[in-house]
């Protein structure tokens, strides 16, 4: 009897990415089980729960998608914020010593000084949400299995409808809000599904450490917006321009986009921008 295909968990499935991760596993990880775990499967803050359910299942890949992504929630409740980011990140990367975790973490763990990071800058975190990556990389990293995977904001169509920053614009203006977007902050906004491509294709190939995997393009929010907008002209959306050096709330690195070359050289295809994506895809929700 053949032995049975090796099995990946991918944890918050029912989020953006990890449910293009579950959707894309087919065609990117043939020969691969793939369980996509939602809260209602498994709550990862239970950890007894966790420890059954690897022992049980034994998965050679845990791909961690679910985390606590707010930054109101995270500011408003920084324990639960730790307790989901970290602690949960903790435990996966110690119970599964047989298995290669690749954890997702941020761009935002960078103060936007510079911009163009790559994988070699130090964090330096100015929130509790980038500060619970951060931590949660310095949990993963001492593991020579595991992956950390560094990406920007992500846009795509997630099954509550509300994950993707597209998402988020489109439900303001269909609630006739009029967005004000900076001008003067930068991203590398990337479809969801690219970032699942690479995330099979890296995990798949052994990479370890820290890669960044983001958009090619430079973008601000107030670019990012005309862009959303271009989409969905039937919701006559509006924006205002306005300046991160207006903003009062909680500290907003300026330019925290991504040198993705590490992860370009190991990749069978190109990093696009977002705009270059979206031009040969008008056909896909956005």
């Amino acid at each position: 009897m053949s032995p049975s295909p090796a099995l990946a968990w991918v944890t918050g499935a029912g989020g953006l990415i990890g449910n293009y991760l579950v959707q894309l596993a087919p065609t990117c990880a043939p020969g691969w089980r793939v369980r996509g775990l939602t809260r209602a499967d498994l709550d990862l803050t239970d950890f007894g729960a966790v420890r059954r359910a690897l022992a049980a299942d034994h998965p050679a890949l845990v791909i961690h998608c679910a985390a606590l992504s707010r930054s109101p929630e995270c500011e408003a409740n920084p324990s639960l914020a730790r307790r989901v980011n970290v602690e949960v990140t903790r435990t996966l990367a110690e119970l599964g010593a047989t298995a290669s975790l690749v954890l997702f973490s941020t761009d935002l763990v960078f103060d936007g000084r510079q911009g163009s990071y790559d994988e070699t800058a130090v964090p330096n975190p100015l929130n509790v949400y980038a500060q619970t990556k951060a931590e949660a990389e310095r949990a993963v990293l001492p593991h020579a299995r595991h992956l950390v995977i560094r990406t920007s904001l992500n846009g795509g169509t997630s099954p509550t409808g509300d994950r993707a920053f597209n998402e988020e614009m489109r439900r303001a203006w269909r609630a006739g809000r009029t967005l004000r977007l900076f001008t003067d902050e930068y991203r590398s906004p990337i479809h969801a599904s690219v970032t699942a491509r690479a995330v099979w294709e890296l995990a798949l190939a052994g990479a370890t450490g820290v890669y960044h995997v983001a958009g090619a393009e430079r973008l601000s929010r107030w670019e990012i917006g005309h862009i959303v907008a271009a989409r969905c002209p039937e919701l006559s959306p509006r924006i205002e321009a306005s300046s991160i050096k207006d903003y009062h709330g909680v500290p907003r690195p300026p330019d925290t986009t991504l040198n993705c070359a590490k992860a370009q050289r190991r990749l069978s295809f190109r990093l696009p921008g977002l705009r270059e994506w979206l031009a040969v895809r008008p056909e896909v929700a956005f």
